[in-house]
């Protein structure tokens, strides 16, 4: 039997992979600061995977959120 919700680091990634041309489009060292941003949520993997959202980005754009306000 296979799991039917894909983990998060897995949803993370496929998200990432939407925003790609987004980040083609940006100059160098803006895709550098876009890389660093979307390394954030893998510090709060576990947040997110417990927070059961219906739109994965929510998560990932509330924690980049909260890394900047703290």
């Amino acid at each position: 039997m296979g799991r039917t919700v894909p983990s998060f680091r897995n949803v993370l990634e496929m998200e990432k992979e939407e925003w790609k041309p987004f980040r083609n489009a940006l100059g160098k060292s803006d895709r550098k600061k876009f890389d660093e941003m979307w390394e954030l949520p893998k510090f709060h993997i576990s947040a997110c995977s417990n927070s059961v959202q219906l739109v994965p980005l929510h998560p990932i754009v509330i924690l980049i959120l909260f890394h900047h306000y703290k």
